[in-house]
């Protein structure tokens, strides 16, 4: 299995395997109950490549990276960068690849981390080394390290993946990591519930891959419907960066907020996850309930990610 993942690209969670997203997990807790080797990466250069702000996704590349025994270079937004002078994707990507062992990519537009790989793949031809693309995120598309990362949360609170009964709640029409879990809990055997405002539901085509691979799932307009029959809260933001028209953004901005006493109505053993940033959907009284689990799931980022960056790049 550990063969499948040498330098290889991490680009759409429709890429993996049920078989493949498990053995990922299994590294993980095993980093997180053995320990790691401090020296796996030693004389490794990671690239994090963020056109875009990020808290969580970067630090914690940046954390796994470091442990493992690699160097990191990187940067925020496009301020103080070649950027701001019109260079392009590909030739920032062209240039990084000779600094770096890996390229974790973070980019406003959908479908740039999938460009980004091909680039890298392309210089293999002219003879040089192959430098794996992590997609960190790309526009409204996909982040499949952090349903890699939900994955591993909701294994952690419930013992189990399958059989469970999942609310995804915000926005779900731009949000990317909705959009990559709802791809990966098609690999298990869940109900998942949509619960956002029609302009905000999710996408078409995710509906059709579902009821491709016969995955149950219900839409509904309020966490009232839902709250006293799951087993995962999956709360987002509403994305006001993403909206092409404010008004529209105006129409929707704050129309779920969990607080304290909805979750009276919640079983005991339901956990509450959130990809992080939180604006005002998730009131901060629910922070001390025992169902909060969106800040240790942040920690889980470190480590999956170092499971994947020891899998990619330790046995090369």
């Amino acid at each position: 299995m550990k063969e499948r993942f040498v330098k290889r690209d991490i680009i759409s969670i429709k890429d993996f395997t049920r078989e493949e997203l498990d053995f990922i997990i299994k590294t993980a807790e095993k980093i997180e109950k053995e320990g790691y080797n401090r020296n796996l990466l030693n004389g490794k250069c990671i690239g994090l490549l963020f056109y875009e702000p990020s808290t969580r996704t970067r630090l914690s590349f940046d954390t796994a990276a470091q442990l493992l025994g690699a160097t990191t270079i990187w940067f925020a937004g496009i301020e103080g960068t070649s950027v701001m002078k019109g260079e392009t994707l590909k030739d920032t990507i062209e240039t990084v690849a000779n600094y770096v062992d890996l390229i974790v990519l973070r980019h406003p537009y959908d479908g740039a981390a999938r460009w980004a790989a091909d680039i890298t793949t392309n210089r293999m031809k002219r003879g040089h080394k192959k430098v794996p693309v992590v997609n960190g995120g790309d526009g409204k598309n996909e982040h499949p390290t952090q349903a890699m990362l939900d994955l591993y949360s909701i294994k952690k609170t419930q013992n189990r993946i399958d059989d469970l009964d999942i609310a995804i709640v915000g926005d779900l029409k731009y949000g990317r990591t909705v959009h990559s879990l709802a791809y990966a809990l098609a690999l298990y055997n869940c109900k998942i519930r949509f619960v956002a405002p029609e302009i905000l539901q999710i996408p078409e085509y995710i509906e059709a891959y579902l009821k491709r691979r016969n995955v149950k799932f219900l839409k509904h307009s309020k966490i009232e419907e839902v709250i006293s029959d799951v087993d995962i809260i999956y709360m987002t933001r509403i994305q006001k960066e993403r909206f092409p028209d404010e008004n529209e953004y105006n129409k929707v901005r704050g129309i779920f907020k969990l607080n304290r006493n909805m979750l009276s109505k919640a079983k005991t053993t339901m956990r509450i996850l959130h990809p992080l940033p939180r604006v005002d959907e998730i009131s901060v009284d629910v922070d001390e309930d025992i169902r909060a689990y969106y800040f240790e799931q942040a920690g889980n980022g470190v480590p999956v990610r170092m499971a994947l960056l020891s899998l990619i790049l330790g046995d090369e």
